[in-house]
């Protein structure tokens, strides 16, 4: 997570990725036909800064990514510091990044209000990725709303109460998404609505898809479980699962009017990217697609995670701290630093990943390369392609 020269994104799960960046960035997205790799290396700038503002939440959600606390960290960043961010982010010079507003659950902090008009009154756009809890009331939405916050994102694992209420570990959050959508709409906020995908919750989906279907949103985000934080306890999908609901998704993109985008699972592109090929349009048709949108952009590449104590990484589901916000210029360790400058070059990638003629629009989950190798730069084991000669 509109379309216009700086309209609003839509937030993704908390340390997840968006959709693709509707601001853009220059350079062309071409499809395979016309590789110009350049065009989506985002050397320059992030499209989305991720900030984790706490871990506290009143969750405990099984596959929580920060390990969520009840109590916030006396190691989060101040509200000085806090602004200290957005006065660093300045330096990535227009366009600037969007700031995502996430945990935990931002709401626990008292000083939102003051951190999203601060990001409003420098020009950075800023979305919400809010825990449900009795805390997410229309009263706040409302207020955030006023501060500057653009977009907000809601989860939605199961289709009923008891699956999703399951996962999330509370009682009753389902039927409080619920009413936190309604309120979204009361207020004006577009909503991004983000469900998991594991072993458990897959079956489940065509379901899901039907009551997101009814609730108004923007953009359907698919999160592919990587086993970091609480989610090492939950199961991944197989490969062949994951091509197989690629292409259920591709032909639900066609008949819904929400969007549809993956996260940790950038394979998708080359199943899309087929797909329109395969019904004769041309590689400038499909970059202007919401999947050609989003070509290249991945962990490292156009997006950048800060954690609540000012650690920074390629992303919340990568765990390979290069600095910190309250020691180091923010705008230097995107640019220069060796870790996210090896993961903009897909000439380092290895096994299969290293020779797919899709590389520079897929990429590949580098966190889940890391996940289960250790290296960052391996091939994505969710991925079943095998590149040939022929691509």
């Amino acid at each position: 997570m509109v379309e216009t020269q700086r309209p609003p994104t839509t937030p993704g799960h908390p340390g997840g990725h968006p959709g693709p960046h509707p601001g853009g960035h220059p350079g062309r997205l071409p499809g395979v036909g016309a590789v110009q790799p350049r065009g989506l290396v985002y050397d320059r700038a992030p499209m989305l800064v991720y900030w984790e503002t706490t871990l506290a939440c009143g969750l405990a959600c099984r596959h929580c990514r920060a390990t969520a606390e009840p109590e916030r960290s006396p190691l989060e960043l101040t509200t000085d510091e806090g602004k200290a961010l957005l006065d660093r982010i300045l330096g990535f010079g227009e366009p600037l990044p969007h700031v995502v507003f996430t945990g935990g659950d931002p709401l626990r902090r008292p000083d939102l209000e003051e951190l999203v008009v601060a990001a409003t009154e420098r020009g950075i756009g800023a979305s919400l990725a809010p825990a449900v809890t009795p805390d997410l009331t229309k009263e706040r939405l409302a207020s955030l709303k006023a501060a500057g916050i653009q977009t907000i994102s809601l989860s939605l694992d199961g289709s009923d109460p008891a699956r999703h209420d399951g996962l999330r570990g509370v009682d009753g959050t389902f039927a409080m998404t619920m009413r936190a959508a309604a309120w979204a709409h009361e207020v004006g906020l577009p909503i991004q609505v983000n469900t998991l995908v594991t072993d458990t919750t897959l079956d489940d989906l065509p379901a899901v898809c039907e009551t997101v279907g009814g609730m108004g949103i923007l953009r359907w985000s698919l999160f592919f479980l990587i086993s970091v934080g609480r989610g090492s306890v939950l199961r991944e999908i197989t490969p062949a699962q994951s091509e197989r609901l690629f292409h259920w998704l591709y032909e639900l993109s066609k008949e819904r009017r929400f969007q549809v985008k993956t996260t940790e699972a950038t394979h998708y592109r080359r199943v899309a990217i087929r797909a329109m090929e395969a019904e004769g349009m041309s590689d400038d048709e499909i970059a202007r697609t919401s999947v050609g949108r989003g070509f290249g952009i991945r962990d490292g590449n156009g997006i950048l995670f800060v954690s609540h104590d000012g650690s920074v990484y390629p992303s919340g589901f990568l765990p390979l701290a290069v600095g910190n916000v309250r020691a180091d210029d923010v705008v230097r360790l995107y640019r220069e630093h060796p870790t996210f400058t090896s993961l903009r070059d897909t000439s380092q990638y290895k096994g299969r990943c290293g020779i797919c003629p899709y590389v520079d629009r897929c990429g590949g989950s580098r966190a889940r390369a890391y996940a289960w190798t250790g290296d960052v730069l391996e091939a994505d084991p969710l991925c079943p392609f095998v590149p040939t000669a022929e691509g």
